[in-house]
Parts: structure tokens; C-alpha cells; sequence
């Protein structure tokens, strides 16, 4: 019943860990557990860690003009390798492109796509307060133009909108409730004309995320992230009226002028086209 001389030795000293190998006997044993006296060898690996018996890789990580430094377990992922950038740079995982020959696949290991000593990691992405910052600006712009546009003259005192709104109101105008805001119909919105004076329809496929502009001739299809921008102003005289136009391109000849809409309709409108349409 005894046990045989060296078996428990054996077992402790099995190398365990990334990279370690298993089922060999321990270095300075004979199979029979006796003590044998051999020189020490030296351990060759692409960045080995010989302590721990993890292999590792040095990397040279860069990210918005900086560069890092880092050693990584060569059988680690590309997911754990988004995290050790992370808790370098700030950069939460999900607003990271990880670049190592294309786009790093984040379920491959770094060994499986052949990463080696020295190779260069592509990083990009913006912090949540680099993209607030970049923000912050752009709308206080906007307030900028805004007020600068309250100092012109009203829209429907201009000459190129007097030739439309001089013909009256279409005889199948949409009713309109004045100082009331409501949600967009189920129906599309009829009875309004373009600056040509013809008869216009709009349409809202929120399922496609599209505005459909539709005339006698033709129906346009335009997706609500092409629309940069909604202006409205209440026609003199006909305040619970409004004229709105949808700036489509950089300057106002693109902008798509729609004259004799409800007043209740605007903000939904604005906010279905500008994509807060869910709060509606």
C-alpha cells in the first residue's frame, strides 16, 4: 500500500498557464522519480515570459498620435486586446477600430492571426468627451445662424415665395389648430404647394426612414439622414400656416420649399425629419 517514491513530486511540478506545456515529466527527474543532475537550458520564445510560462508579444499600440508600448499574451484575443487598450487610452471597446492587417477579428487569438515582435497596432476611435467637445461647438453655430437669420427679413416678404403665396390658399388645404402641437397623421400631408405652385404631398415611411415628396409629375424618395437641416417661419396674415423648406445640399438653392402647412404639424415634423421622431 505504500506509495511509489516521486509521484507527488511529479504532480506539483507540471507546468500550467498560457503557453505551458502538460504531460511531460519534471525537468531533473528520471520516470522513476530519482534525482539526475542536468544543466540548465536555456527557454527560446517569441517574447516568452519564462516566470510565468505565458508567451508574450510586443506590440507597439497607436492611438490619436500616441504610441505604446505593450507586451500581450500571444494567445490572448482580439476582444481582451480591445480591453488592455482601453485601460491604456480611455477608448471603451465598442468606438474602437482595431487595425493589424484589416480589421483585428475579435474571436482570433493574436498567435492565429500571426501577429509577431514589433508589430504595429492601428488604433482609432474618440472618447465620449473628445465627441462632446467636437459638439459643444457645432451647436453653438447653429444658435449663431439661427440668430443671424431672425435679423433678415421674413421669408414670406421675399420675393421668390410672394409668387406662390400671392395665389391664396389651396382650396384643399388641411384644417389647422392654432398654439396646439400634435403628431403626424397616419395620413400623408396634402393640399400644399412647392415653389412652382404645383400641388404637393408629404409622406412619412418611418419603418424606412424616408420623407416621400409627391407631386402630379413624380414621387421623390429621400432618406432622412440626406435632409441637413428643416427651416419654417408662419406666413404673415395666416400665422396658424406655416412655409417650410428642407435643405437637401450646402446652399439654399437646394433647399425644397413647401408652402401652406399646418401649424400644429411643424414640430413633428422638424423632429421626425432631424431623427427624435420615437418621442412623438
Amino acid at each position: 500500500g505504500a506509495e511509489e517514491p516521486g509521484m507527488e513530486a511529479e504532480a506539483q511540478e507540471l507546468p500550467l498557464g498560457c503557453g505551458g506545456g502538460g504531460g511531460l515529466p519534471a525537468a531533473g527527474r528520471s520516470p522513476a522519480g530519482e534525482e539526475r543532475q542536468e544543466p540548465p537550458q536555456a527557454s527560446v520564445s517569441n517574447g516568452g515570459d519564462e516566470d510565468s510560462g505565458r508567451e508574450l508579444v510586443e506590440l507597439k499600440v497607436i492611438w490619436n498620435k500616441n504610441k505604446y508600448d505593450v507586451k500581450f499574451c500571444l494567445d490572448s484575443t482580439g476582444a481582451e486586446l480591445k480591453q488592455k487598450i482601453h485601460s491604456l487610452t480611455g477608448l471603451p471597446p465598442a468606438m474602437q477600430k482595431v487595425m493589424f492587417k484589416g480589421l483585428l477579428p475579435e474571436e482570433k487569438t493574436l498567435r492565429e492571426i500571426k501577429v509577431t515582435n514589433g508589430a504595429k497596432i492601428m488604433v482609432v476611435g474618440s472618447t465620449i468627451n473628445d465627441v462632446l467637445a467636437v459638439n459643444t461647438p457645432k451647436e453653438a453655430a447653429q444658435q449663431e445662424v439661427k440668430a443671424e437669420e431672425n435679423k433678415k427679413e421674413p421669408l414670406c416678404r421675399q420675393k421668390q415665395h410672394r409668387k406662390v403665396l400671392d395665389k391664396g390658399k389651396p382650396d384643399d388645404v388641411m384644417p389647422s389648430v392654432k398654439g396646439v402641437q400634435e403628431r403626424l397623421p397616419t395620413v400623408p400631408l396634402s393640399g400644399m404647394y412647392n415653389k412652382s405652385g404645383g400641388k404637393v404631398r408629404l409622406t412619412f415611411k418611418l419603418e424606412q426612414d424616408q420623407l416621400w415628396i409627391g407631386t402630379k409629375e413624380r414621387t421623390e424618395k429621400l432618406p432622412m439622414g440626406s435632409i441637413k437641416n428643416v427651416v419654417s417661419e408662419p406666413i404673415e396674415g395666416h400665422e396658424d400656416y406655416h412655409m417650410m423648406a428642407f435643405q437637401l445640399g450646402p446652399t439654399e438653392a437646394s433647399y425644397y420649399w413647401v408652402y401652406w402647412v399646418p401649424t400644429q404639424y411643424v414640430d413633428a415634423i422638424k423632429d421626425t425629419v432631424l431623427g427624435k421622431w420615437q418621442y412623438f
